[in-house]
This record gives structure tokens, sequence and C-alpha cells, in this order.
């Protein structure tokens, strides 16, 4: 996992739990009242936290619904024969899966997105969050879009990916998985970030591997400890599962081998290990062969994610599932990722944020900081690729 400088910055209202979205509370509503009562909390979040452009944010950041379009196949007495429910990933929201939810809705699939607890509202609310949080809204999710349909996928990104293949394990319902830059391995000093509970109390900037701008209205830049933990013992657990017990399931898994902030070699393992015939690897990679020699020829994708003319060096984990086009996260977008330069390199920060067409950009490794002025990057420049590579995995479940 990426490690961000603390900045040392005074602690402010965003830093403290709202109280508002720590715990998953909304499992007897059935899903259009679960998204109803989340864009409500989200509302009152932002009205404490006086943030501009409440609306836009709700907008983004709430969980969503999407029906498919016309002419998809219907349900032997369901209303739909296919849906798919998608999961962000840690310090995201449902706004990172937008593009992939009208994807699916144009394939035919019933979509529903989901809020993960803790996230949306403002950084203080991952303080006291769990993984099992997590995954009681997943487990809702499902129970949601299985009401309605007669094939349930799921579909995630980082978090959301890993998420997604321990709720599969225990559900048959489940048939087949879509997971972008997963999360099946994070390195273990991550544990180590459990540690700030001892000491926190007498400082409380301790809680925090990283006090940031939170410049993203669609994600959190701040990142506490707990954070980190709690992913952490999420892989943990997931990786002793999977050890006795592998997916029988056709999974598509899209990853950058240049990924930072998870080990994409653990995710390449873990395709080479799949027994269903239709399981598909598509890797973002900057250099030949880059990282997935363990899995048959027949079974990866390689995708070059170099474009000099774009001045693009590598993927990046920030960066799988967001056309170019996009308003916040695109080529000409709102949002310029240039944490990394934060507190050490202020120069650079504000360089990186008001000059972006004159940065590089591609994952924040040691090789792309070298050539220069770099911002993480935040979209995929071959995203109609992708989407491609999506379609004929659909096709060939059937």
């Amino acid at each position: 996992m990426q490690q961000l400088a603390n900045s040392g910055a005074a602690l402010s209202a965003r830093h403290r739990p709202s109280g508002l979205n720590s715990v998953f509370n909304g499992g007897q509503a059935d899903f259009a009242g679960y998204v109803a009562e989340t864009r409500a909390m989200l509302g009152k979040a932002y009205a404490d936290l006086g943030l501009p452009d409440a609306e836009r944010r709700i907008e983004g950041n709430a969980p969503f619904e999407l029906e498919p379009t016309a002419g998809f196949e219907k349900g032997h007495g369901k209303p739909y024969r296919r849906g798919v429910l998608l999961t962000h990933g840690l310090t995201d929201t449902p706004y990172s899966m937008r593009h992939l939810a009208e994807f699916f809705a144009q394939s035919g699939f019933r979509v529903m997105a989901i809020l993960l607890p803790g996230h949306g509202t403002q950084p203080g609310d991952l303080l006291e969050v769990t993984w099992l949080e997590w995954a009681k809204v997943v487990a809702y999710g499902v129970d949601r879009l299985a009401e309605q349909v007669d094939e349930v996928y799921l579909a995630g990104c980082s978090t959301g990916a890993a998420l997604s293949v321990r709720h599969s394990l225990h559900d048959p319902r489940v048939r087949g998985l879509f997971l972008f830059s997963p999360a099946l391995r994070i390195t273990p000093l991550a544990a180590l970030a459990g540690w700030h509970r001892l000491y926190s109390w007498l400082w409380p900037s301790g809680k925090w591997l990283a006090i940031l701008p939170d410049l993203d209205s669609h994600k959190y830049e701040s990142f506490p400890n707990n954070a980190a933990a709690q992913i952490y013992a999420l892989t943990r657990q997931l990786r002793a599962q999977l050890i006795t017990r592998q997916p029988d399931i056709p999974v598509f898994a899209a990853a950058s081998a240049d990924d930072m902030t998870v080990d994409s070699a653990a995710t390449v393992g873990f395709m080479a290990g799949l027994r269903h015939p239709s399981s598909k690897l598509v890797l973002y990679a900057s250099e030949p062969e880059q990282g997935s020699t363990a899995i048959p020829a027949g079974r990866v994708e390689r995708v070059n994610s170099v474009f000099p003319e774009q001045r693009i060096l590598s993927s990046a984990h920030t960066a799988m599932m967001i056309p170019a086009d996009d308003g916040h996260y695109g080529a000409n977008g709102a949002y310029c990722n240039c944490v990394h330069y934060y507190p050490r390199e202020m120069g650079k920060y504000r360089a990186c944020l008001s000059r972006p067409e004159q940065t590089w950009q591609g994952e924040i490794t040691r090789r792309n900081l070298r050539m220069g002025l770099l911002r993480r990057l935040t979209y995929n420049p071959n995203f109609a690729g992708l989407k491609i590579s999506l379609q004929r995995f659909i096709e060939s479940l059937r």
C-alpha cells in the first residue's frame, strides 16, 4: 500500500467520525429505500460540514440502480435474467463505478451499486468502521439483486473486488465475477496500522497514515491507519480461504502490472489457478511480458499501457474503470491526483495541480517519478478496448 506522508496539519471536523456512517443500517429496506436513506444521510453529512455543491456530491457518491436497456432478456419468474452488484474500492464512492454500470445496463444487466460504510461522507468515518460492515452491505446487495434476477454477478474494484470474491466463495447464487485492480494481497506493513489504537489517544494525528487536503469530491485523500488495518484483515482472511477453496465460476479481471496500491502478482496467481475455461485476465503493462508468465496465453490479454504522445507512462491502480472523457477524472477532468507530493514537495504539488498539461501521467513508481513532474493516472485511455473485452467475456457466458 502506498505510504503517504502525514502532513501534521491540524485535525478538522472531517477527521472525526460523523456518527452517521460507520455501520450498515439498511438491511430491512428494499434497494430503492436503501438508496433514498443513504442519500438523505449524505445530505446531512455535507450540511454538517458546510460543503458546497451538496447535490452534485450526493449524485456522485450515493448508491444507485439502473434498469437494463430495451430488448433485455427476462428471467424465469423474475423480471430480469442477469444482474450485477457493483462495489467500489477503499476511500472511493459509487462514482467510480458509473461508467461500468452504464456498460452493464447496455449489456442487459440489472445494476445495483452500493456505498460501503465509512465512505462518501468524511474521512473520519473510516476511523471506526470494520470490514465486517462492508461485508454486510455486500450480502444485503446480493439478497436484493437475487430477488429480481436469475443470475447474480458481482463486480468490484480493489477492496470491492476482494469483498466480491469472498462473498462468492459462500454464496452459490453468484454466477460470475468482474474484478478491477483487485486487492487480493496487501503489504504486511498495513497490519501495523492497527497499533495506532495504543497511542492515538495521546496523539490524535497518530490515527492517520495521511492527512491531506481532500480536494477530490468523490474520494477521500486523507487516509486513516484503521482503513489500512481493515483491508489487511480482509485480504488475510480471504487468502486463507483461497488456499483450500477456489471459485469455480467464470472470472473476468483487469489489472495493472505497475499497480502500487495492491500486489498485481497476487491477481496473476489467482487467475492462473482458476478452473473455469471462460476466465480471463486483461493485464495492462508498460513492458513486454511484464507480470503474466504464469497464465496460459489464451487466458490473458496483454494491453500496452504506454502512450508517449499523451504523456502516459503506465496504467495505475486508480485508472482502470474511467474513460478519458469523464468530467471529473478524465484527461481534461476537474481533478488531478498529485497527493504523492504533499506536503514534502509543495512546489511540485502546486505545479502538478496548476499545470496538468505539462505533467507526465502514470502509476507512482520510482521510474515514472524520475521522468519529471508526475500526476497519478486517473483514467483509462483504452477504456473502449476494455468494454470490448468485457463484451466478449459476457458472450462466452451464454
